[in-house]
């Protein structure tokens, strides 16, 4: 599997408005307040005079160096670069501050094996503050892994438009996070567990409680298994037993 990524990384409230006046350019969020401005050719050609020179970074000029100077005035910034196919691949990265170059380019041709702190994307993003907060390393902590492409990364600023800033796309996100799980809570409630036995199938479940074919037999079996890992094994009469019990409290609460 392939992953390319070419972008500008900073504050993502400040990286969406340094690049308010380039056509085109969305900031994708990343975790612990940075963004990513993911350059394409389009882009690049929008942000600088279009030459390129050689060097680790596929995407440099003069030009979009000077841009980059200029963004550093009030903030640091960095540019980052990767390609990886099947877990080899390599990485580029650099820092501005203060309207100059403070840090690289620095390069390094990358083997499957465990992350280092001195790959270069993990070297920059800790000079941008980025912790690792358990996380394998920091490429890992602020999220780049998320996306696989360019691409995905344009479509990730483009769906976080609508978020006035960084603490509305945030709390926008936790609240869909924990829509998702309620829901999934939700729906594990009417599903069968594997690591239980099934002391009362359907039929009988329907049968004790004269219900038809319904999300409650579900229920029902589940809240069962639940009570079997809880407490032990259940004879037939023990699980009818508490079938009705529990199906007077299911009724009473919908």
């Amino acid at each position: 599997m392939s992953y390319v990524l070419h972008g500008v990384v900073g504050d993502f409230d400040r990286l969406r408005s340094l690049s308010d006046d380039v056509p085109r350019a969305v900031v994708a969020p990343l975790r612990q307040r940075l963004g990513l401005l993911p350059v394409t050719d389009e882009i690049f050609n929008e942000l600088t005079d279009a030459r390129r020179e050689s060097g680790p970074f596929t995407l440099m000029s003069p030009g979009f160096a000077e841009r980059l100077k200029g963004w550093s005035r009030g903030g640091h910034i960095a540019y980052v670069e990767a390609d990886f196919w099947g877990g080899n691949g390599s990485q580029a990265a650099a820092l501005w501050e203060n309207g100059r170059q403070s840090w690289g380019p620095a390069y390094a041709s990358i083997r499957v094996g465990p992350p280092q702190e001195d790959w270069p994307i993990n070297a920059v993003l800790a000079r941008l503050g980025a912790v690792r907060a358990g996380a394998p390393d920091l490429f890992d902590a602020v999220g780049f892994g998320r996306e696989r492409d360019l691409k995905g990364w344009r479509r990730a600023g483009l769906n976080a438009l609508d978020a006035a800033d960084y603490d509305v796309w945030e709390a926008a996100c936790r609240a869909k996070e924990e829509a998702d799980a309620r829901t999934a809570a939700e729906r594990d409630r009417y599903t069968r567990r594997d690591d239980a036995p099934v002391v009362l199938d359907g039929g009988t479940v329907m049968r004790t409680l004269g219900v038809p074919p319904s999300p409650m037999v579900g229920a029902a079996i589940r809240h069962l298994q639940e009570v079997h890992l809880e407490r032990g094994s259940l004879t037939r009469d023990e699980a009818t037993t508490e079938l009705r019990r529990w199906a007077q409290s299911f009724r009473s609460a919908r």
